[in-house]
């Protein structure tokens, strides 16, 4: 008994786990993980993933070199992609070792870094059992050029991770307001008890929203929603609007001037939806403050 006792106390605390990489978002990505190590204390993990991918010099002259290829010259090409693998190496390290500076500074009890060979996704699903909150900036280093649109490997995060994501899309704000989108299902019941219970949201005046008929039942549930959060002295705001969901939460978040909106499943069937990337893909694209998203 006092050795599967002592086994279950050095079980390693569930960590905040922030993706970066060499894009513009990557300061923000560092800075609302570090809010969240601090406001949870909970160790902070910075990952810097590196993909398999030959540069497009290189593949463009090994396509043209023919058969007659000189080993001088296959050897140079050789060369030249291993240069490369050591510069972005390099650059990684140095990413995670200002990474780290910047959380100490601001008080990050505990900061680790790692840098992993080959597709994040993957990386992701073999760390998952070390996750609290994974932070991920919406487009990574390759697609920062795009004004939309989500990043290559986002939606096979989300598919693939069962721990709360929170998408980082703008420079970092401390979040004062937050937007719960609400519908009285198992899922979104789980996502007001964290936010009810999460000192993440200590300072945060929490906006209920359920999007639906007004009806006695939908009141029923949204007073019971605000009673549970008030027993928790949460500062919370309920709002029933009407139309369609992926039309009228971002118009919401934007009149409200919401920092931060908190998405969990509807029901089984919005689930099966919400996996699927349709409605996530919409809200990733029109809101343009982070989503946490909680699985």
């Amino acid at each position: 008994m006092t050795e599967t006792t002592a086994k279950q106390t050095d079980a390693p605390q569930p960590l905040v786990l922030s993706c970066i990489d060499g894009s513009r978002l990557a300061e923000a990505v560092c800075d609302y993980s570090i809010w969240i190590a601090n406001a949870v204390s909970a160790p902070l993990k910075f990952l810097h993933t590196i993909e398999h991918t030959a540069s497009a010099a290189v593949a463009d002259l090994t396509g043209t070199i023919g058969l007659g290829a000189s080993e001088d010259l296959l050897r140079e090409l050789t060369q030249v992609e291993q240069s490369r693998s050591k510069l972005l190496i390099e650059q990684g390290n140095r990413m995670l070792k200002g990474a780290k500076e910047r959380a100490i500074t601001q008080k990050v009890a505990t900061v680790e870094v790692r840098q992993r060979h080959g597709l994040l996704s993957e990386a992701l699903v073999e760390m998952e059992a070390q996750i609290r909150v994974l932070v991920v900036g919406i487009r990574g280093e390759l697609h920062e050029q795009q004004d939309s649109g989500i990043g290559t490997q986002l939606e096979s995060i989300i598919r693939s991770l069962h721990k709360p994501i929170l998408v980082v899309n703008t420079e970092f704000k401390k979040p004062r307001t937050a937007m719960l989108a609400y519908d009285g299902s198992e899922a979104a019941e789980k996502a007001l008890a964290m936010v009810a219970s999460s000192p993440l949201f200590d300072e945060v005046t929490i906006h209920l929203v359920y999007v639906g008929e007004q009806t006695a039942q939908s009141e029923q549930l949204l007073q019971s929603a605000q009673t549970k959060m008030a027993q928790r002295q949460r500062d919370v705001r309920v709002v029933l609007l009407s139309g369609a969901i992926e039309d009228v939460l971002p118009e919401y978040q934007v009149a409200e001037d919401i920092d931060l909106t908190i998405m969990g499943a509807f029901s089984h069937n919005r689930l099966r939806h919400f996996l699927l990337g349709s409605f996530t893909a919409q809200m990733l694209q029109r809101t343009n403050r982070p989503l946490l998203l909680l699985r």
